[in-house]
C-alpha cells in the first residue's frame, strides 16, 4: 500500500463485498443486469468487475463487485485486496457505499465481517441473501438495523425480489454526512496503546483512526505477503508490547461477544439441510464422492472433446471459405497469402478456441453455483496436498486435457497467487487434444497395428500411455517446483473450506459469467495470439527463393496434363520455397541441437511451425514432404512419406524410437503460442510465460535425449 491515495470517483461507487457463498456474485450479477466490465485490480491479476446500474435518489451509480473475504484481516497479497477495494486504498476508488452480503441462516460468520467494516467507518448497507424456504418474517430487520446502526435488508437476488429496497437503503446511506463509530467492544488499555502507538506513524494518506492501527496489528507480522506496508508501520507493530495472538484473541473475542450477544436477541432463522447432508453423505464420501465425480468429469472431458467439435469445424469451414473467396477476389499474390496464411489464419487460430472455452466454463460455472465445486475441492485436497498442489487445482488441470487455454484461465478459482502460478505452471503439461493429431500421425506411422498378450492393441496402450505419462510428469514438476522455485514456495496453508448449501444454478449469471470470461479471453489473449501467427507466416514465407530458379514452376503447372500432376507440381514448389524460408533455414540452424534427439533439420521446421499451435506440425510436415499442406493425421500420403524418409547415408529417419522421442517432446515442451500468451495475460508480465517456455523446453530435451540414446544402448531403433 505505498503511495495509498483515496480516490473519488465522479458517479457514486458502491460496492458489494460479503464472505464466500452468500450470493455476493449472484446479487451484483441481478443487480446490474450482468453489464460487468471485466478489468485487474491496481498490481495485481485478479479480476475486477464493474457495471452500471440505476439507484432512486442516486440515479447512474457504479458498482464493483468485492473479491469474497471472511475477515478484514489480510496476511497475504490476495487478501489485501478486498481491504484496498473497500478502504480506497492502493490505487483503488473508495466506494460511497459498501453492500455487505450475509446468509440469513448464518449470520454469525457474516455479521464478523460487518463488524470489521463498521469499525473502520465504511458506509455499510446490510443485505441478507435469502431464499425461498425462508420466509421475509423469520428475519428480524428492525431489530438488526437499530443493534448494527446501518440500513439492513433482506432480498432473493437470484428472483430479483428485494432489489428496489437495496436501492432505497443505498441512497439512504449515501446521503448520511458522516459515519458513526462503529466499535462494539472496548480494547483493553494495553491494546489502546499499541494501537495508538501505530496510528502515529500512520502516513497522511491512510485512513484515520484507531480501526486501520488495529488492522495493522492484526495483519502485519514478518512473514506476511503484504505490499507497500512502510518501515515505520512495520516498526511499530513489532514494538507493540502486546504479541499477536493476545491482540487476535482480544479483538476476535470482543466482537463476537457482541454478535453471540446479538444473535441471542433474535428469533433463529433456519432452513432445512437435511436432505443436503443426505446427499453430501455420497458426494464427499472418499470412494463413492470420486465415483460420481469421475463420471461427471467424464461428462465434461467428452463434451470439450465431442460437442465442441461440429462449432470448431464449422469455425475452420467460415474461415477456410473466407480464405478461398479472398483469393478468388484478389488473385495469386504476395498480399493475398498474407491476408489468407496470416490475417484470416491468425483470427482462425483465436476464434477456434471459443467452443472448449464456452463449454469450460459453462460447466465450472453450473459446478460453482450449485455448491458441488467446494465438494469437489474438499475430495481432491488429499491427493494434490501430497503434492503441494491445492485442492481445487484438480479441476484445471483435468481441463488441460481438453486445451490449456481454459484450464489456465479456470485456475482463477484458486486463491492465492502461489497456487495459481503453481497450476499455471503444470496445466501445459497435461495432454491436451492438440497433440492428439501428432500422437495418432506418428503411432499410425511407426507402430505396428498388433496386440499384446493377443487382447491389447499396441497402439491404443501407446496413446494411453501418453496420457498417463503427462499426468504423471505435471504431478512431480508440481512438487519439485514447489521446493526449488522461490516464489513458488509457501508454508501450506490448512484447506479449510465451507460446503454451502445446494441451490438450483441462475442460468442467467451463469450464462453472464460463461461469456464475460471468454469475451475477456478474446480481446485480451486474442491480440497476442494474432501477432504472433503473423509473425509465424512470414518466417515460413519469406524469402521466396528457390533452389532451381531457372525452374519455372508457373509454366509447368499451367502445362500439367492431369490434375494430380498439377497438384504435385504445386506441393513441390511450396515444399521449396518453404525449405528456403527463414523458417526452413532456422530448421537447419537448429539441427545440431536436435540431432542427439534424433530429429533432422525436416522436423525443426515442422516444431518451429507447431509454435502457433502443435497440430499445425502435421500441416507443416506435410508442406516439408511436398504433400501440400491440407493434410491430416489421417492422411496415407504424409504417413507414407514419413515411412520413406531417408537421410544421407540411407539410414530411415523416422523409426519407432524416433517416433517416441518426437511423442515425448511434445508432450513436454511447451509449443503453443497460446498458452504463453494467456499465461502472460493471467501473471501480468513477461517472467513466468519466459520460465514455463524455458523449463518445458529443457524438460522436453532432456526426456527425447535419455529416450532416444538409451534406447539406442539399448539396442532399439
Amino acid at each position: 500500500m505505498s503511495e495509498l491515495t483515496q480516490l473519488r470517483t465522479k458517479l457514486p461507487l458502491i460496492a458489494v463485498a460479503g464472505s464466500p457463498n452468500t450470493g455476493k456474485t449472484t446479487l451484483f450479477n441481478k443487480w446490474t443486469q450482468s453489464r460487468a466490465k471485466v478489468g485487474n485490480y491496481p498490481g495485481v491479476t485478479v479480476e475486477r468487475r464493474k457495471a452500471r446500474t440505476q439507484v432512486d435518489g442516486l440515479g447512474t451509480v457504479e458498482v464493483i463487485d468485492v473479491p469474497g473475504t471472511y475477515s478484514l484481516t489480510a496476511r497475504t497479497s490476495e487478501e489485501q485486496i478486498a481491504v484496498d477495494a473497500l478502504l480506497g486504498l492502493h490505487g483503488n476508488p473508495r466506494p460511497d457505499v459498501a453492500v455487505i452480503c450475509a446468509d440469513a441462516t448464518k449470520l454469525s460468520r457474516s455479521l464478523y465481517l460487518v463488524l470489521q467494516a463498521k469499525e473502520l467507518q465504511i458506509p455499510v448497507v446490510l443485505a441478507l441473501t435469502m431464499n425461498d424456504d425462508i420466509k421475509s418474517g423469520q428475519v428480524d430487520v428492525v431489530r438488526l438495523r437499530k443493534e448494527l446502526d446501518c440500513p439492513v435488508v433482506a432480498l432473493v437476488a437470484p428472483r430479483g425480489r428485494g432489489l428496489d429496497e437495496l436501492g432505497k437503503a443505498v441512497a439512504e446511506e449515501y446521503g448520511k454526512a458522516s459515519v458513526s463509530d462503529g466499535w462494539h467492544w472496548k480494547p483493553d488499555k494495553a491494546l489502546e496503546a499499541d494501537i495508538k502507538r501505530v496510528v502515529e506513524v500512520m502516513p497522511e494518506t491512510w485512513p484515520k483512526g484507531r480501526a486501520i492501527g488495529l488492522w495493522a496489528l492484526m495483519s502485519v507480522s514478518g512473514d506476511d505477503e503484504l505490499q507497500g506496508i512502510p518501515d515505520q508501520v512495520r516498526r511499530a507493530v513489532a514494538e507493540a508490547k502486546l504479541d499477536g495472538t493476545a491482540i487476535d484473541e482480544q479483538a476476535i473475542r470482543g466482537r463476537y461477544a457482541f454478535i453471540d450477544d446479538l444473535l441471542g436477541k433474535l428469533d433463529p432463522t433456519t432452513v432445512d439441510h437435511s436432505w443436503t447432508e443426505r446427499v453430501d453423505k455420497i458426494l464427499v464420501n472418499r470412494f463413492a464422492g470420486f465415483a460420481v465425480f469421475l463420471a461427471i468429469m467424464f461428462l465434461v472431458f467428452q463434451s470439450l472433446f465431442a460437442w465442441s467439435d461440429p462449432a470448431i469445424t464449422l469455425i475452420e469451414d467460415i474461415f477456410g471459405v473466407a480464405s478461398e473467396w479472398v483469393e478468388g477476389a484478389l488473385g495469386p499474390g504476395i498480399f493475398t497469402e498474407f491476408l489468407t496464411g496470416g490475417v484470416i489464419g491468425g483470427v482462425g487460430s483465436v476464434v477456434v478456441f471459443l467452443p472448449q472455452i464456452l463449454l469450460l466454463f459453462l460447466f465450472i460455472g453450473i459446478m460453482e453455483a450449485s455448491g458441488y465445486m467446494a465438494r469437489v475441492a474438499y475430495l481432491m485436497d488429499r491427493i494434490m496436498k501430497s503434492m503441494n498442489l491445492h485442492g481445487r487445482a484438480f479441476v484445471p488441470m483435468l481441463s488441460g486435457f481438453a486445451c490449456a487455454v481454459p484450464a489456465i484461465l479456470a485456475t482463477r478459482t484458486l486463491e492465492r497467487r502461489r497456487d495459481r502460478l503453481l497450476t499455471m505452471m503444470v496445466v501445459p503439461l497435461m495432454t491436451c487434444s492438440a497433440r492428439l493429431p501428432i500422437y495418432t500421425l506418428l503411432i499410425a506411422a511407426l507402430f505396428p497395428a498388433g496386440h499384446v498378450l493377443g487382447i491389447f492393441p499396441v497402439q491404443g496402450l501407446l496413446m494411453v500411455a501418453m496420457y498417463l505419462f503427462s499426468v504423471v510428469i505435471a504431478l512431480i514438476a508440481a512438487w519439485v517446483m514447489s521446493r526449488v522455485v522461490k516464489q513458488l514456495k509457501a508454508p501450506p496453508v490448512p484447506f479449510v473450506i465451507e460446503l454451502p448449501p445446494y441451490r438450483m444454478p441462475d442460468i442467467k449469471s451463469v450464462l453472464g459469467m460463461m461469456w464475460h470470461r471468454t469475451s475477456f479471453f478474446l480481446k485480451e489473449a486474442g491480440t497476442v495470439i494474432l501477432a504472433c501467427t503473423i509473425v509465424l507466416w512470414a518466417l515460413l514465407s519469406f524469402p521466396r527463393d528457390l533452389d532451381q530458379p531457372d525452374k519455372d514452376y508457373a509454366a509447368l503447372i499451367e502445362a500439367a496434363e492431369t490434375d494430380d500432376a498439377r497438384a504435385a507440381l504445386e506441393a513441390e514448389e511450396q515444399g521449396e520455397r518453404l525449405r528456403n524460408s527463414y523458417g526452413g533455414r532456422l530448421g537447419k540452424l537448429i539441427e545440431p541441437a536436435i540431432e542427439p534427439l534424433g530429429f533432422d533439420w525436416k522436423i525443426g521446421i515442422g516444431i518451429i511451425g507447431a509454435f502457433a499451435a502443435r497440430e499445425v506440425f502435421i500441416s507443416t510436415m506435410g508442406v516439408v514432404y511436398s504433400v501440400g499442406d491440407e493434410v491430416d493425421e489421417e492422411s496415407a500420403t504424409l504417413r507414407e512419406s514419413i515411412r520413406a524418409e531417408k537421410r544421407r547415408d540411407g539410414t530411415t529417419v523416422y523409426t519407432p524410437l524416433v517416433g517416441l522421442s518426437l511423442m515425448i517432446f511434445f508432450a513436454l515442451a511447451c509449443q503453443c503460442m497460446s498458452t504463453l500468451a494467456v499465461v502472460k495475460r493471467e501473471t501480468g508480465g513477461y517472467k513466468w510465460p519466459l520460465f514455463l517456455f524455458g523449463y518445458m523446453t529443457v524438460l522436453a530435451w532432456v526426456m527425447s535425449f535419455i529416450v532416444y540414446q538409451g534406447g539406442r544402448l539399448l539396442g532399439f531403433s
